[in-house]
């Protein structure tokens, strides 16, 4: 399934920490139910980032890899 995300987030490299707090503060700025599309070239970020979605509350819709890089459809709850 595709999904029309509301917001890119391209997070190139980054770790996990900056990772995660760089989304957390991007979400801050979404409404409840908008969702945010964010790519990642970390592996570390496929099973932080569906950890960090349950602990906030916010529904991971879909991740699809291809390669090194990984897409993230995140609906903020």
């Amino acid at each position: 399934m595709s999904y029309e995300p509301d917001f890119l987030y391209d997070a190139g490299p980054t770790g996990c920490g900056e990772l995660i707090m760089n989304l957390f503060l991007t979400m801050k700025k979404l409404e409840s139910g908008q969702i945010i599309e964010v790519i990642s070239y970390d592996p570390g970020a496929r099973e932080d980032l569906p950890a960090w979605c349950r602990m906030q509350k916010h529904t991971l819709l879909e991740r699809s890899d291809s390669g090194k890089t990984s897409h993230y459809f995140i609906e903020k709850g």
